[in-house]
């Protein structure tokens, strides 16, 4: 993070200008009031590069928009919103609306409303500022002291209720505390005290949980979960857990093989027995590290691997992709009937072959008729 001097909103014109297609964004802006907010403001003030997606809020009706190339407007309820994707560019646009909550735990009812008024419905300071991107106003909105609270390195809510309306918020706030080494502000601190996740649906939470596994660090995040109390049902064994999924979910092999955020939301629950059980296998020959791995998605696999089983390292650097030159049409030529003797067959010359026993077409094919004539029994 950048010393606290560094963060300059003075500079936010310059580095909006230099956003990738900053004309998009320009190109809202002239049809309807718009502004720039949310994380999009906090990580260009931090010198942060969170990727392609920006958040827009405009007073004003989104059909405005809907002659925009590549816009696609939405309308879930009483929420106004919409797309825009070019270049691979991703442009959330929503209209400026107030929140009520009917109950603790609840979503929240909605109204169109000032940008002033939407920022005050944020969950964090550091979240609930503005940039206008056309007009008059040329500089920061931030009514909340978010400039204050990002050179502080701290996080604060808004106002008492906040984790009492939407405790989701106490999920959040380990997310962001994780990835950017923030505090919580002291008196946010003694109001995340009053979260109750048991008032909000487990989808809600669920979808909480998967932007913390799509974080580099997502076990830093449930440390801080654990540590907060805010999940009682969270095994406080995840944090580890997760983090050694991470970590190799990254690195060769796992890396762009495993579905590294499905292994960690894996890891966060605890993990089925038979995981268990694959995890604490020992077998000796690459034949019989293919038949107890080859049934399990590899995010399955990366969690049995991060548990311990440092052996699945080789099924999926090299067993995996072990193939023989001969398919069960070739067994069917030489007399085999269609059925379960063909899978046998086939199975006991991929044996032989990854255990070093055979090699080559003739002996593939040798062994896969004696298998499948039942003169090799079956394992």
């Amino acid at each position: 993070m950048p010393d606290s001097s560094e963060i300059d909103p003075k500079r936010l014109p310059e580095l909006v200008d230099h956003l990738p297609r900053v004309d998009v964004l320009r190109g809202i802006a002239g049809r309807v009031q718009a502004y720039l907010v949310g994380g999009a403001i906090r990580d260009l003030l931090l010198g942060v590069d969170d990727g392609p997606d920006l958040d827009v809020a405009i007073e004003g009706e989104v059909d405005a928009l809907s002659d925009v190339p590549g816009f696609e407007p939405e309308r879930e309820g009483l929420f106004l919103t919409g797309r825009l994707e070019l270049d691979g560019i991703k442009v959330d646009v929503a209209r400026a609306r107030a929140e009520s909550y009917p109950q603790p735990g609840a979503l929240p009812e909605v109204r169109p409303a000032t940008i002033e008024e939407d920022l005050a419905r944020r969950d964090f300071t550091v979240n609930a500022m503005a940039f206008p991107l056309a007009g008059d106003r040329t500089e920061l909105i931030d009514p909340h002291g978010g400039v204050d609270d990002l050179r502080a390195g701290r996080l604060r809510v808004l106002h008492e209720r906040s984790f009492v309306d939407d405790p989701t918020r106490a999920l959040r706030a380990a997310r962001y505390a994780a990835r950017l080494g923030f505090e919580l502000e002291p008196g946010t601190a003694k109001l995340l005290e009053r979260t109750d996740l048991s008032t909000v649906s487990d989808d809600r939470v669920q979808a909480e949980l998967r932007r913390i596994a799509a974080e580099d660090d997502p076990g830093r995040a449930l440390r801080l979960i654990v540590d907060w109390g805010v999940m009682p049902a969270l095994d406080p064994a995840a944090p580890d857990r997760v983090a050694e999924v991470a970590r190799l979910g990254f690195e060769s092999p796992w890396s762009g093989w495993a579905d590294r955020e499905l292994a960690v939301m894996l890891a966060i629950t605890r993990p089925l027995p038979q995981i268990r059980e694959l995890a604490a296998a020992t077998p000796e020959r690459p034949s019989e590290i293919v038949r107890l791995a080859e049934p399990w998605d590899p995010a399955q696999l990366l969690v049995a691997r991060a548990l311990g089983a440092e052996w699945l390292d080789r099924y999926a650097d090299e067993f995996r992709m072990v193939r023989m030159e001969i398919t069960g049409e070739d067994l069917i030529t030489a007399g085999i009937p269609e059925g379960p003797a063909i899978g046998h067959g086939l199975a006991a010359a991929l044996s032989g072959l990854l255990d070093g026993e055979i090699s080559g077409r003739e002996e593939e094919l040798r062994i896969a008729l004696a298998a499948a004539r039942g003169e090799i029994p079956e394992d």
